[in-house]
């Protein structure tokens, strides 16, 4: 189960109290990756590789800084050194990957910025490592969150509308009646409506009924009790 994104967040403060002075890349790259993966509680050895070798279009023997087969790669250079030529490096590797293990992401950095790039939706988000915390969001991938996408909606989701009234008979029939019923009712739909418009943390209602009850729904019941 996935580490809950307050804890998730306390380590990023403590990675970047760490980190935020490291200037050399030979030095301290893997320790600096190693440490960045248990911000998620994951152990990067057992997703990803240090200097994955791949052969390039001129047959010059290229080495990934860090690759996780089918979701990531990783171009690590030391402090200042140009974000541009690191994402540069990082598309010549491509002619050497299989398209099953081309990677959705591209992550680049020089200790002290972070560069993402969503190759699948062609975001690119670009931070220094203090805002680290403000942006882990964008990192949910590595921790086993979901990433959803979220649309501009209609005022009134007839289909939604559909789905709470079923849910009201269904309750209703089990012998939830009058103004628990209601309550209940309102209760659950402020917190889909709080998940969609950021009252909440953008989907993390979601994400909890997702990642942390158990897929028969035989704990949902006292799951959103408690949450209630």
């Amino acid at each position: 189960m996935p580490l809950s994104w307050n804890e998730i967040k306390s380590r990023a403060v403590t990675f970047t109290k760490e980190w935020k002075d490291e200037v050399s890349e030979d030095a301290e790259a893997k320790s600096f990756w190693d440490d960045f993966f248990l911000i998620f509680d994951i152990r990067r050895r057992r997703i990803a590789t240090f200097e994955h070798h791949v052969k390039q279009l001129n047959n010059k023997d290229g080495f990934i800084d860090l690759f996780w087969p089918a979701t990531l790669i990783v171009e690590h250079k030391s402090k200042g050194k140009s974000l541009d030529k690191a994402h540069g490096q990082v598309l010549d590797y491509f002619s050497g990957i299989s398209d099953k293990q081309l990677p959705q992401y591209i992550l680049v950095s020089d200790f002290a910025h972070f560069r993402l790039y969503d190759l699948d939706s062609n975001d690119v988000h670009e931070f220094p490592i203090e805002k680290l915390v403000d942006n882990i969001g964008l990192f949910g991938f590595i921790a086993g969150y979901q990433k959803r996408t979220y649309k501009e909606q209609d005022p009134v989701n007839i289909k939604a509308a559909e789905l709470m009234g079923k849910l009201h008979d269904k309750l209703k029939a089990i012998g939830y009646t009058g103004h628990f019923l209601e309550l209940y009712l309102v209760r659950l739909l402020f917190c889909l409506f709080a998940d969609d418009t950021n009252i909440f943390e953008k989907g993390i209602f979601l994400d909890y009924i997702d990642l942390r009850t158990d897929e028969d729904g035989s704990d949902l019941a006292g799951h959103i009790a408690e949450l209630f």
